[in-house]
């Protein structure tokens, strides 16, 4: 009898699979979804909507209320550890000791605002990156003998900043009561900004700690997503609106029953506009926000609204949106659960159904996966269905087959680059070969005691050290300008009596690291297309300095034909191509911004029979630079 029911039972779920899947064959997935959401959700959504949502809302008002206030309070303590984070940040920078030493002091040596400008640097740029959402990190000063660096230095011009220009925020900063204090920026409710003074010990305001903060960082994840779709506001003391769940009422006043214009303060006031004012003042500018339409007024709201003060006399208000809420109804929640679990077995059924058939067809696939892992690229799989699985079953039979193209590909390709490196191998025989032939013409210039063969064999053999040594891309100055010397003294015993050579070096920027023959070409362009040995009283002259801002400038004057300007506007557009491969400018250029990227430059000055002037500029580099990866 048992065993009668069972078949009885498997039998009818089996015409039941059957059915669903000859309904759901056709279908995609996305159908197939649709199907499982009609049933699984909407379904029952429906019906327990039409009258049961509401009693039980109203059962669990008390349990709705009580984790609102709980909600509230966990997000004031966030936005409090928040703040106060920030607000130590601040502090902190503005109290350095050796920071308002240095900003009182008056400067007469470079050498000692460059110190001052490391030590700002050294010691708040990594400061400035402790927390998340700082967009900018300034800090201002009135030393007049001291630089701004535009990094963290700066004194306040005539630029904009936070909604208005550095001066006057600067100015009404200074009439703030508070020496740390919020504000938002007018126009832009995605940036706050914390101000804090920078005040020595005799009460001197020296300047300001500027910190501007990305609103989504510091409030934007508690705040615009309140507890059920509610709204949220931070206000300070004056009820401005530093934050809230609607960005555009940021700025606005905050008008409650509970508030009047009694309570505003004059520190409130400077948190909220940057300005410290009286309570006359924030009382007359609450009736012009109220003429203005910039309130946002709550006072007859029916909806729940939860305060919870927070540090610095600022406040979080919570508005909460509430439903009319009935008390629960035993039978209704009982009728509730006997729909609900109806229409999931119900809905388990068809789900399982057409899981079963997804996840074997998965597996089938992972199975030839795992074919294909083990090299056997004519892996494939049937397919049948017209859904998203079949597109994927598709899908993979093409990737199987391009596959083993690419591994035949990759096989051709590893023996092109073995044959590659045996021909670079092969390479490395020549300058080998150079160095052995130059070295046993100089020994048979000894032997015939010929000097000048000798100085000759000499520069030729400094000069293709440098020029054929591919295992280097950047050399110290010294060895560059040893480089030079080099082809200079093969020029010399080219045209003899010819160029007269001067040099004007800087002992102190020849261990700096530049890019390996830059100047090289340069001088070479003072014969090819110069024509210096053509005009008498050729002059070449070089020279390598250390200029301000940490930069080395190296030059090359020659007293040749000069370029023409149609010539040198092409050079500058790197459209000119001259005898011999052009001037070379736009080689060095590249090499330059590869190891130096912005920092450096190539300018070329020129009068067309008269002169000209090549200048390389980059940041002096005591270290080997390296590619950078921008570049």
């Amino acid at each position: 009898m048992i065993y009668s029911v069972v078949k009885g039972d498997e039998a009818l779920r089996q015409r039941l699979d059957k059915w669903i899947l000859g309904f759901t064959r056709r279908m995609r997935l996305r159908g197939k979804i649709v199907v499982l959401y009609v049933m699984i959700l909407l379904l029952p959504t429906l019906v327990l909507s039409s009258g049961a949502v509401y009693w039980v809302i109203r059962s669990f008002h008390q349990s709705y209320t009580n984790t609102a206030e709980e909600a509230v309070q966990q997000t004031a303590q966030v936005v409090d550890f928040s703040k106060k984070s920030y607000d130590l940040l601040a502090v902190r920078t503005a109290t350095d000791g050796e920071l308002i030493a240095r900003l009182g002091r008056e400067y007469a040596d470079m050498t000692e605002v460059v110190d001052t400008v490391n030590y700002v640097d050294r010691t708040f740029l990594i400061t400035s990156k402790y927390l998340p959402g700082i967009a900018d990190f300034r800090i201002y000063h009135t030393n007049e003998t001291l630089v701004q660096d535009g990094q963290l230095l700066w004194r306040p011009e005539a630029r904009k900043l936070s909604g208005m220009d550095e001066r006057s925020w600067y100015d009404e900063a200074k009439k703030s009561q508070n020496p740390l204090f919020w504000s938002s920026v007018p126009g832009n409710p995605n940036q706050s900004v914390i101000t804090r003074k920078i005040i020595d010990n005799t009460g001197n305001l020296l300047g300001m700690v500027y910190i501007l903060l990305n609103y989504d960082a510091v409030f934007g994840e508690l705040l615009d997503h309140p507890f059920n779709g509610g709204s949220l506001y931070i206000v300070d003391d004056a009820h401005r609106i530093l934050a809230a769940t609607d960005r555009s009422e940021i700025g606005k006043r905050l008008q409650l029953k509970a508030w009047d214009a009694g309570s505003l303060t004059g520190t409130a006031g400077a948190a909220a506009t940057g300005t410290g004012t009286s309570v006359a003042s924030n009382a007359a500018s609450s009736a012009e926000d109220e003429k203005k339409g910039s309130v946002v007024d709550l006072s007859d709201t029916k909806e729940m609204l939860l305060t919870q003060p927070l540090s610095s006399h600022w406040t979080l208000v919570a508005l909460m949106r509430t439903k009319h809420l009935d008390n629960q109804n035993r039978m209704i929640l009982i009728l509730i659960v006997s729909i609900v679990t109806f229409f999931l077995l119900l809905s388990m059924s068809l789900m399982t159904t057409i899981v079963r058939n997804i996840v074997r067809r998965i597996r089938k696939l992972g199975m030839r996966m795992g074919d294909l892992s083990r090299g056997e690229f004519e892996a494939s799989v049937r397919y049948s269905q017209n859904d998203e699985l079949g597109d994927l079953e598709n899908r993979f039979n093409s990737m199987s087959e391009r596959l083993g193209r690419l591994v035949e590909d990759i096989t051709k390709a590893g023996l092109a680059e073995k044959e590659q490196a045996f021909k670079a191998l092969q390479a490395q025989i020549n300058p080998h070969f150079i160095y052995n032939s130059l070295g046993l013409l100089r020994w048979r210039a000894m032997d015939a005691d010929d000097g000048e063969q000798i100085q000759i064999i000499d520069a030729l053999t400094t000069f293709y050290r440098i020029t054929l040594n591919n295992r280097i891309s950047s050399i110290r100055i010294r060895d560059e300008l040893e480089h030079v010397k080099a082809y200079l003294d093969i020029c010399q015993f080219r045209y003899p009596g010819r160029v007269k050579v001067e040099w004007d070096i800087d002992e102190g920027a020849l261990d700096f690291y530049t890019v390996k023959t830059v100047l090289q070409p340069i001088v070479e362009n003072c014969y090819l297309h110069g024509a210096i040995t053509r005009k008498p009283g050729a002059v070449i002259r070089i020279a390598v300095a250390r200029e301000a801002g940490n930069m080395i400038r190296m030059s090359v004057y020659d007293s040749g034909q000069g370029i023409p300007a149609h010539v040198l506007a092409a050079i500058g557009q790197g459209t000119h191509v001259g005898k011999g491969g052009g001037f070379g400018t736009p080689n060095i250029k590249e090499r330059l911004a590869l190891y130096f990227g912005s920092g450096a430059a190539l300018t070329i000055d020129s009068e067309p029979g008269a002169w000209t002037l090549v200048s390389v500029v980059f940041p002096a580099c005591s270290a080997e630079p390296m590619i950078r990866r921008e570049a």
